[in-house]
This record gives C-alpha cells, structure tokens and sequence, in this order.
C-alpha cells in the first residue's frame, strides 16, 4: 500500500493523522525533498523522513499537531557546528507537518421537536451528525431520519461510547434540567471545543445552580454556551435550529475548525 492508498484508508476511518513532508534540503540529509510520513496519535507511523534525530524530532512535533490541530513548519539543522543540530549529515531540512483530524462531529443530544430539525439542518450543511436521546424510541432512524449514528443512552454515557476530540461540538436540546445535570459533568471532562445547551435564562440559571451543588467548578461552567443559538428572535423548532447551527457556524469560523 503507497503511502497515499494508507493516508486515504485513514481519512476513511476517520482515523486522525500528521501527514509529514520534506519540502526543502539544503546540502547533505538524510532524505530529499518530497520524502513523506504518516505519524498517527499513539505514536506509531509509516515512511520515512530521514531516520535518527530528525525523525525523533518530526514524531515530537507531529504529535504536537494532531493534539492542537495546528499545521507546523519546522526546520531541522544536521550541521553539528550548530548547538541545536540532531545529526551529523551537515545540511538543513524543512518539514511541513499537516495534522488530518477527524472530520467535525456534531453530537445532538435530545431527538425532540428542535432535536429533528437541527439534525434535518445539520446533514443538509453536510455535516457528521449524531443523535442520543435516552428515550430509545425517540432516538431512531424512523423518528429523525439521516442521522449518522444513533445512541439510544443517557447523556452521562456518551464518552465512553463515543471517541470525544476538540472537532466534537455538543448541541443539547434535551427536556429539562434534571437530564442536564446528570450528563452534564462527563461532558465537560470531555476536550470537546463546544458544548451549547438550550434553555431559559431561569432554566440555566437553575441548572447552574445544581451543577455547583453536584460539585462542577465555575471554570467548567464556563464552558458551556447556553442559551443556546445566536438572538435572531427564532421561535419555532426550524427557527430555533437554523439560530443554532448560526452559532455553530460562527463558532467554527472563530476557532479555525474544518
């Protein structure tokens, strides 16, 4: 398998990987430009940038990548007259490291009225949808249809049933407090970048309340966008999805997420 036929197999898995690429040498190095390599996140990788330190080094940063999404260029000394040089092949080498993530991943909690036409909005957008609701008879493809997947659980088991990483973003449009401050704290030990949650002003200011008591800090509750949406006046469930996947959309944009 080419190193492209591998790169392909893992977007298609929606498995994250640095894709590694020697873009300029200059005198004598290990490898020439064009070299490639694939680093995945438990370290392990195919290809070759050059071997040794250099490569030590592209594992390093490679994984530095995938953990912040940030692509990376970095130039590496092999000149030992150079304090930070990591061979003795006597050339420099820049390396361009493009972290490949899994695609975002917009997890609706709650297959209600509002739940239905986020998801109905959100696979129209083309995103990667998918929906849990604990009422197992709500969280069907015959109820909402073209979800991606389906978790009929309750809210508080979503982490250890689906991978969580910062291209997760969680839209709760649950029925009440009482499921929010239940699923609420496992959510926000997830690295998820968005989590927004429908309510109230009273109703947040509730759940606040009985998520300090369940002993859930302020920095934690700060994470959550609540009410949920951008202020357009929306008022029916298609109003209120289309206000909310507004706020998705500037939030995306803001964080520089694909």
């Amino acid at each position: 398998m080419s190193i492209y036929e591998e790169l392909a197999a893992a977007e298609k898995a929606g498995r994250p990987v640095a894709f590694c690429t020697v873009v300029e040498t200059n005198g004598s190095v290990p490898r020439h430009a064009g070299s490639k390599m694939l680093v995945y996140e438990d370290g392990s990788f195919s290809g070759t940038v050059g071997g040794g330190g250099v490569e030590e080094l592209v594992l390093k940063s490679a994984l530095v990548a995938l953990n912040d999404g940030e692509p990376k260029l970095i130039s590496y000394s092999l000149n030992q007259a150079n304090s930070g040089a990591v061979g003795l092949c006597g050339g420099e080498m820049k390396i361009y490291i493009e972290p490949i993530l899994q695609p975002t991943t917009l997890i609706v909690v709650g297959a209600g009225h509002v739940g239905r036409e986020v998801v109905r909005l959100a696979k129209w957008l083309n995103y990667r949808v998918f929906l849990s609701d604990d009422r197992t008879e709500y969280c069907t493809e015959e109820m909402v249809p073209n979800a991606d997947a389906y978790f009929p659980i309750a809210m508080e088991e979503i982490p250890g049933k689906i991978k969580i990483t910062p291209q997760t973003l969680f839209i709760l449009v649950t029925r009440g407090s009482e499921v929010d401050v239940k699923g609420l704290p496992n959510l926000l030990k997830t690295s998820a970048s968005y989590i927004g949650l429908i309510g109230s002003r009273k109703r947040w200011a509730h759940t606040q309340k009985l998520l300090i008591e369940a002993g859930v800090t302020e920095e934690q509750i700060s994470r959550i966008h609540c009410p949920i949406g951008l202020d357009i006046g929306a008022e029916t469930p298609q109003e209120i999805a289309v206000s909310i996947i507004a706020e998705i959309i500037k939030f995306k944009v803001k964080k520089n997420i694909a």
